[in-house]
This record gives C-alpha cells, structure tokens and sequence, in this order.
C-alpha cells in the first residue's frame, strides 16, 4: 500500500506558488512591507526563494504581489486574494480536472517563467496553476 502522504507521482500540486491580494495601492503596500518586514520588492511584489528538504539541490520560489482593487485577474470581484498552486505537470492535472467537471477558466498560458491556468474550485474561488519554467531573475 502506497504511503497517501507521498503525492510525488502525481502530476498536482508540490507547493505553493504564490499569494496574491488586491489592494488599494500596491505600491504603498509594496514599500510598507519593504521597510517593516524587510522584504526586496520589485514591480510584481516580493519573491521568497526556497529549496526542496528531501532534494536541496531542487530549488523553488514562491512570488507574494500585491495587486489593484479593480484587477480582474482574480475574477469575480469579490474575490479579494488567489492562491497560486505549484504542479508538476499543468497539462495533465487541466486534463484531469476537466474530466472531473472541474470548471477551467481559459486557456493555458506560457510565460517565460512557467506556464499558468485558472480553475474555479469547490467553493467558486478562482485559484491559479503554475508549471514553474525559469527561475525569476
């Protein structure tokens, strides 16, 4: 019987990717938290940079961004913050979703530093998917 805590086979998610939030002003937001948390921000926010504990050769980051009250990048306005989910294989967790009746939001899109896809989960909150590509300079 295999161990249900050991997801390294499959194709979902290994971590989390991002938090993003809406804001008011997501420069002032950026500069608060710069200067009382000491975070490095940049035009997209913070990137936090990590390494795998059972593969510390394997590394990873996750990205923390502030975004305008009015983006629509969340969906549905009301929405106020999306979670950004790391997986291993976006094109085979999209497929196995949709299978499932899990409503996708799009298309998959590809970005230098990954690939990326909305789904809409149990509770009607948009979340984002990430097949992280390069490392962020």
């Amino acid at each position: 019987m295999s161990d249900p805590k050991d997801n390294s086979q499959h194709p979902g998610a290994d971590g989390l990717g991002g938090v993003f939030f809406r804001c008011d002003d997501p420069d002032a937001t950026k500069q608060w938290y710069a200067k009382h948390l000491g975070l490095d921000v940049d035009q997209w926010g913070s990137v936090f940079r990590w390494r795998k504990e059972d593969n510390p050769e394997e590394k990873g980051w996750t990205q923390w961004s502030p975004f305008k009250g009015d983006t629509d990048y969340f969906g549905d306005r009301s929405q106020q913050f999306m979670v950004n989910y790391r997986v291993r294989d976006l094109a085979k967790v999209i497929e196995q979703m949709r299978e499932a009746g899990v409503e996708i939001v799009g298309d998959i899109i590809e970005e230098s530093y990954g690939k990326f896809a909305h789904v809409i989960d149990h509770d009607g909150r948009r979340i984002e998917l990430w097949e992280p590509g390069e490392e962020p300079s």
